[in-house]
This record gives C-alpha cells, structure tokens and sequence, in this order.
C-alpha cells in the first residue's frame, strides 16, 4: 500500500509513533510532538491496517479493505491536524496494511530519514505491551534507531516538561 509523505530534510530528525487501537499512544504522539518542536525535527506517523480474515468469501474482503482503509486515512488525517498544531509542521503519514511488527520493522529499514520511535508504554499491569515487548527482546536486533518509550500514564503537563 502507497505511504503519503513529504520526505524530511536530511539532517532533520524525525520521531516515529505508532497510531493503534491503544491508550498509550497519545502520551507517545505528544512528547515526539513537543520534541519535534523544541529541535526542529518532524513527527512521523505509522498506522497499520491489520489484514481481515475473510479470504474465502473475496468479495466480502474487498469491501472490508476498502472500509478498513477509509477510515485509516480519516483517522490519519485527523491526528494530522493534530500534530500540525501542536508541533508546527505536517507529519510525515505511513498507511500500511499487514502485521504491526514487520511493517514497523521494514518502514525503519526503508526511511532513514526516521531517527527516533517514540512508543507509549501501557499502564495495564501485563506489561509495557506487546510491540515494546517485542522489540526490547527478538525486534532489539533488528532496530538501527533508538527507541523511547513514554509512560501512557504520563500527564500532558508532565510530557511537556520532558520533552
């Protein structure tokens, strides 16, 4: 699936979020929105539009697709105006569809322009969550970026102060 983005300036740093179904991701989006303010970088966003499980019955699939895809790009658009207002640029925007782990994984491989992921941890007390679960263990290897990860719990006055 075609990715819409401008492509940063080299040199610019770019701050990756991971747009999902989770709580946590805002505390992420917010602290790389306020960090892409204070140094002059760009804030990128990567939504991942998880397959449907409706192969046997294709055209049931399309229109699902098509659907899914929808309101990606509504819910893209809407948090890019978001981040246009609190960072003061237009994010970069990666729509993708397949598995949130090898999309993430190839997206870095693919941009070098991206510098930093920035992912919310969950406040659930499992764990950080699945992604950062995986990439501090079996993904560590394959990330050539560092990675921050921001505590979902986090107050918008408390990220403000740290970015």
């Amino acid at each position: 699936m075609a990715d819409h983005h401008p492509h940063a300036e080299a040199g610019t740093r770019v701050f990756l979020v991971v747009v999902d179904e989770t709580d946590e991701w805002r505390a992420a989006l917010r602290f790389a929105c306020r960090r892409a303010e204070h140094t002059g970088g760009r804030v990128a966003l990567l939504h991942v539009i998880e397959p449907a499980d409706f192969q046997h019955w294709m055209a049931v699939e399309e229109v699902m697709r098509a659907e899914l895809r929808e309101e990606a790009e509504q819910l893209m658009d809407r948090i890019a105006t978001e981040v246009n207002e609190a960072a003061g640029t237009v994010p970069i925007i990666y729509l993708r569809e397949g598995k949130v782990r090898e999309e993430l994984l190839a997206l870095i491989d693919e941009e070098p322009n991206i510098s930093i992921l920035v992912l919310g941890a969950s406040t659930q007390s499992e764990g950080p969550g699945p992604l950062i679960q995986y990439l501090m263990t079996k993904g560590v290897s394959r990330l050539r970026i560092p990675v921050t990860v921001v505590p979902g719990s986090l107050a918008e006055a408390d990220i403000d102060k740290l970015a």
